[in-house]
């Protein structure tokens, strides 16, 4: 037999079908015809079909399918729920299309979540999340923990913790509970300093004291006191009458205080957690470019900062003169500019200035001027010290010299001399030491040796050693090693501090020198400089590298905006929702 041609099948898809049977649905409720059951609330009767509030919801399909004894009754009164909100639902359960108002949103969703229709409680969620400001966030966190929506939760937190300085001072703040206030403020992403964390606990004890200054102890362990100012720490913080009332409190401060003073002393077992709490989320480090030789030209009074987001060079506010070899360092979140050779008067003048810039202003500020006047020489930071190293002084011959500013008392003082007076070395401070690596000697030969200096006992050793051969090479410090970067070389070397030995890293591209580098998240950045190309030519740079020590490689970054060497680039800490992008 002949087999039969196959049948073409045709599928047929009525695109208003679904809609049309729900609008065919609700004219057949409002009719009353074929309606089977009656939901009461508030003596109002609304007539619906049971096949069609089983199909909408988990909640009626266990009333009407399973063994109740609803399922048999022809009226269902359902408590909790006005008329108008019931009549609402009923709407949306037939037509799909709801009216959301701040007068009836609460009760509506309290209805959503009770009949269990949770595409309408997300649209309550949604509707909620659109209403959302500084003023009533934590209101709405509150809220959101009352009607469990996490969706309305996650949204509010983070509008609480993006927006700390708007909401520190409201009186929502000051209303919530003490375990909502500690878990607000241990929060590890609010956006805050820390200074405003200790302000904010203030203010929450001061609004009820009677009641609530037995909780200062409890609050003052979710400031992270490492990253206070000392000045503020010591001065304003130490003496508040409410941290004096607390034993806990005066012993926290001064483990702070014997830590900073001793410089070397070990923190106590209770404290120590305390002291290693990580910086919040919200503290960024940024790239900054400040100074140096631009497009071998004069002296630039330019500051950059990196934006990785977008990944272009912006620029700060312009140092407020030109200073030729000044050093730069940064502490507290401010960038510090010291010394150099002012080069914008009729004759050159070495310079004890000192001029300051936060990313939180933008601007440049002066501050207490050092002690010797001098140019060319190196700077470092180390908790809350600064110091400033040899260079070149005020008769313009190298010195050996070396001085620390006290941020805590905002005062210079002298410190031991360094054994030898170097030019251009390689400098990094780690575990209670400064090392100063290389450089050259007043007749411009290398130096083979290795100055440390004990900050804690004021003193200074010196070691030869042969693999130290840098001049103009900067040094940087990733997870205890120092990294010396070239120096009239491509050698990178790393120095293990407490085995004392050098590894051997990937050799940069080109010998490079008079560049500058800096750390951001555990990855080296190299800028500009200037380099001996393979005609043996030397030629101002714009590079802009990156060093992967997992790896072991350097990858290109694009470039400066300009040519540039005998600049400083650092990593400046600020609190993200402080900085204004311009």
């Amino acid at each position: 037999m002949m087999e039969r041609p196959a049948v073409k099948v045709f599928q047929y898809q009525d695109q208003e079908q679904s809609s049309d049977l729900l609008l065919q649905l609700n004219t057949l409720r409002q009719e009353q015809i074929l309606t089977d059951v009656s939901l009461c609330a508030d003596s109002t009767e609304i007539p619906c079909h049971r096949n069609v509030l089983v199909s909408s919801s988990p909640y009626f399909r266990a009333m009407f399918c399973s063994s109740f004894m609803e399922r048999r009754q022809t009226k269902i009164t359902l408590k909790g729920v006005t008329s108008a909100i019931l009549s609402s639902i009923i709407d949306y359960v037939y037509t799909g299309l709801i009216d959301i108002s701040m007068e009836i949103v609460l009760p509506l969703m309290q209805a959503a979540s009770m009949l269990q229709y949770g595409r309408l409680f997300e649209a309550c969620s949604s509707y909620l999340q659109e209403q959302l400001s500084p003023d009533n966030c934590l209101s709405m966190m509150r809220l959101s923990e009352i009607m469990n929506c996490d969706s309305l939760r996650n949204k509010a937190k983070e509008m609480a913790v993006k927006r700390f300085s708007d909401i520190s001072g409201s009186e929502d703040l000051r209303e919530l509970s003490l375990p909502e206030l500690l878990g607000y403020l241990e929060d590890d992403s609010l956006c805050a300093q820390e200074e405003q964390v200790f302000e904010t606990l203030l203010s929450w004890i001061h609004h009820d004291p009677l009641t609530r200054r037995g909780a200062v102890s409890d609050l003052f362990k979710k400031v992270r006191l490492r990253y206070i100012h000392p000045t503020y720490l010591f001065q304003f913080i130490a003496n508040d009458p409410l941290i004096q009332s607390s034993t806990l409190c005066t012993e926290l401060i001064d483990s702070v205080r014997r830590l900073m003073f001793s410089v070397g002393s070990e923190t106590s077992i209770d404290f120590q957690p305390l002291w290693v709490a990580p910086r919040r989320y919200a503290y960024q480090d940024m790239l900054v470019v400040v100074g140096g030789r631009k497009n071998s030209e004069q002296t630039s009074r330019e500051a950059l900062v990196f934006d990785e987001e977008t990944r272009k060079w912006r620029r700060l506010a312009k140092l407020p003169v030109r200073l030729y070899k000044a050093s730069c360092v940064t502490l507290h979140g401010v960038l510090y500019v010291l010394g150099g050779l002012t080069t914008n008067t009729e004759q050159a003048q070495v310079s004890t200035s000192v001029y300051t810039l936060s990313l939180k202003t933008n601007r440049w500020r002066t501050a207490e001027s050092m002690l010797v006047p001098r140019f060319a020489h190196q700077s470092v930071s180390y908790l809350h010290f600064l110091f400033v190293l040899g260079g070149f002084g005020p008769d313009r011959q190298l010195t050996s010299s070396t001085e620390r500013f006290n941020s805590m008392f905002n005062q210079w003082e002298h410190m031991s001399a360094m054994p030898e007076a170097v030019l251009h070395p390689a400098v990094a401070a780690t575990n209670q030491r400064i090392y100063v690596f290389g450089g050259e000697d007043a007749m411009q030969n290398p130096v083979r040796i290795i100055q440390v200096y004990h900050i804690a006992r004021n003193m200074w050793c010196k070691m030869d050693n042969r693999m130290v051969k840098n001049v103009s090479a900067p040094a940087a410090i990733i997870e205890d090693k120092i990294y010396i970067i070239g120096g009239y070389t491509r050698r990178v070397i790393a120095y293990d501090a407490k085995a004392n030995r050098f590894i051997k890293c990937a050799n940069l591209k080109e010998r490079r020198m008079h560049h500058s580098a800096a750390v951001l998240k555990n990855k080296l950045y190299i800028t500009g400089g200037r380099l001996i190309n393979g005609r043996d030519e030397v030629e101002d740079s714009d590079n802009f590298e990156c060093y992967d020590p997992t790896t072991d490689s350097w990858t290109s970054q694009g470039a400066l905006p300009y040519k540039l060497f005998d600049h400083a680039s650092l990593t400046l800490t600020h609190v993200s929702h402080t900085w204004a992008k311009s």
